[in-house]
């Protein structure tokens, strides 16, 4: 857009409307607040989940725990550690106060049953089925900022395109009324 162009709707003439400076502030205004308002809500949104995510690791508290059954096999896991390496599997434990508790929670796909690993409790003492790891953490921050902002710009461009279109309506209302004391016998027919 030429500069000319956009210092139009502000600039001295017989032809600008009010309604033409409300459009250029309108657009004005929901630029800055798309260019500020998104990322800022998109990074509330992700401090957000990151610190409900950090509360609830800060609750946990790891055990040692015994496979009481081998993992079941699924097809296409990588043993190596990757992406999506964890399956569900029954585990045995000893609580807090001295009792033997099972529960089914994620475990590595190369255990077999007997193998000793780390499970996790919460603050009650209840096995934590998925925990939720710092990457799987960082992925969730990620994806819920993003979607916060862009749905923050979405709605902005909305709102704008809301007033724009009430804008426009007020343009041909007025156009219509000075039409009609311009020409009082338009749109009658001759006879």
């Amino acid at each position: 857009m030429a500069r000319s162009e956009f210092l139009r709707p502000w600039r001295r003439s017989p032809l600008r409307r009010r309604s033409d400076v409300a459009e250029a502030w309108l657009v004005l205004v929901t630029a800055v607040l798309i260019a500020l308002g998104a990322p800022a809500a998109g990074l509330a949104a992700a401090h957000a989940v990151d610190d409900g995510t950090g509360q609830e690791r800060q609750g946990r508290q790891s055990v040692s725990a015994v496979l009481t059954e081998n993992p079941p096999a699924r097809i296409g896991v990588d043993v190596s550690g990757g992406v999506g390496a964890r399956v569900h599997a029954t585990v045995r434990w000893t609580a807090a106060d001295g009792a033997a508790r099972t529960g089914v929670t994620t475990v590595s796909p190369d255990l077999r049953a007997g193998d000793r690993t780390t499970a996790w409790l919460d603050r009650h003492g209840a096995l934590v089925r998925d925990p939720v790891t710092p990457r799987q953490a960082t992925g969730e921050s990620i994806a819920v900022g993003t979607v916060a902002g862009t749905s923050a710009g979405l709605l902005l461009l909305g709102a704008q395109r809301t007033g724009r279109a009430l804008l426009n309506r007020h343009r041909y209302g007025q156009w219509e009324r000075e039409w009609a004391a311009a020409d009082p016998h338009r749109g009658q027919r001759a006879t």
